[in-house]
């Protein structure tokens, strides 16, 4: 099951498309306007997020195939994402590359405790089809692909697609400069939808893709796994969870294994699309910030 949010702000709703029907959740019940509103109820009935929504999609009005794809908003609305680093061999080549000390990332990728790190709090979040950030004092910037878990109180509740923008320049300075190249505005998208964890056989056996494309041109494009992650995601979870004043619904992105080879920065409207199995395509522009 497939959860969008659509519509133009003041008029959101919460959609479901499920076995190719698509079924507009709040006009069933005006209490369920966001993700996170249908977390709450399945908490409190102790129940699965798509058990709630089944029983809503039995008064709820069906739409057009395409409404859940027209006018998307930020499929879920976090009080915090976070972000998990040098999670795939890939990603730790290419830190030890950018970084004037390499041996931290290759001491992260063998480490029992993983990298985890604040990525965005809701102004700095955006959504499908809206624009993603470059810094204007950054030299080399790139998107980062990767799984996004969707928590509620800690649990896993749902799937979706993530882009961790990241200056490399700056962070290749000097890794106490991580915040600086992570944190920033318009840093961080995710979408088009969540995917219910309960409908998600594997998320450890996902095709993951990204290609960047400028005036029409393809400028990258490859494709990986997430069972080329060398940690779970239970593993990250609780890494983020334990110790921590976790906010009720949060994200938590999985870490990469797509980067552009070195000497390819992000310009002004280039267009990154990230796509991963059986989640959905998560589409943004490019501006300087």
């Amino acid at each position: 099951m497939r959860y969008y949010q659509v519509g133009e702000e003041g008029a959101s709703r919460l959609v479901l498309e499920t076995d190719g029907d698509v079924y507009d959740l709040t006009a069933a019940n005006s209490s369920v306007e966001a993700f996170g509103d249908l977390a709450r109820a399945a908490s409190i009935a102790d129940t699965d997020i798509d058990e709630i929504a089944s029983r809503l999609t039995d008064s709820a009005p069906t739409l057009s195939a395409e409404t859940a794809t027209d006018s998307l908003q930020t499929p879920v609305h976090a009080d915090e994402v976070w972000a998990a680093g040098v999670t795939y061999h890939i990603s730790e080549k290419a830190r030890q590359e950018e970084s004037t000390k390499p041996e931290m990332y290759l001491d992260v990728y063998e480490a029992d405790r993983p990298e985890v790190f604040l990525k965005a709090t809701p102004n700095r979040l955006v959504g499908p089809d809206d624009a993603v950030g470059i810094r204007n004092d950054s030299e080399w910037d790139v998107p980062e692909p990767e799984l996004g878990v969707v928590l509620y109180k800690g649990d896993i509740v749902g799937y979706t697609v993530g882009n961790d923008m990241s200056s490399r320049s700056i962070e290749g300075e000097n890794p106490l400069y991580l915040p600086q190249a992570k944190v920033y505005d318009r840093c961080c998208s995710i979408g088009p939808c969540v995917r219910s964890a309960s409908s998600l056989d594997d998320p450890h056996d996902l095709e993951m893709w990204m290609t960047i494309q400028r005036d029409g041109e393809t400028m990258y494009e490859d494709t990986t796994s997430t069972g080329e992650m060398v940690r779970t995601v239970h593993e990250l979870v609780d890494c983020y969870t334990d110790h921590n004043a976790v906010p009720d619904l949060s994200v938590l992105l999985t870490g990469t294994a797509l980067v552009p080879d070195e000497g390819f920065t992000l310009r002004d409207d280039d267009v990154v699309d990230i796509g991963i199995e059986d989640i959905g395509r998560l589409s943004n522009d490019v501006t300087t910030v």
